[in-house]
């Protein structure tokens, strides 16, 4: 299993013939205590957050809607969920990580179910 530490890099979307889809600046939250902090407390965020490991994800105490991707161990999505406020989401049982943008980011960035993505130059 891919393992990362908390710093920035950058969301590759790959399209099905390998070619880049999009890039999107990422945050990656991989320390115990950077992943419950996530997205609480923020009113926007530029770009994503990948989460990891993690398979499933809640939305109490934010103050905005989230995109949330769930991806296998190959980073291939699983399933894209917008949700408001307040909510908690069911876990994944074959997700290993999990992707936080702006509610409607996912779609404008062409992720959906099935899509490879790569998390390239973590700092």
């Amino acid at each position: 299993m891919v393992r990362w530490r908390d710093g920035r890099g950058e969301l590759v979307v790959l399209r099905p013939d390998g070619g880049v889809r999009a890039r999107v600046p990422l945050e990656v939250a991989a320390s115990y205590r950077a992943r419950t902090r996530g997205l609480l407390g923020r009113d926007a965020l530029e770009g994503a957050l990948l989460l990891s490991p993690a398979n499933s994800i809640h939305t109490f105490r934010m103050r905005m809607p989230i995109d949330v991707a769930y991806l296998d161990r190959r980073l291939r999505v699983l399933a894209v969920r917008t949700m408001p406020p307040g909510r908690l989401g069911r876990p994944r049982v074959r997700a290993r990580h999990v992707i936080e943008a702006e509610a409607g980011a996912m779609a404008g960035w062409g992720i959906g179910v099935g899509t490879v993505v790569e998390v390239r130059a973590v700092r």
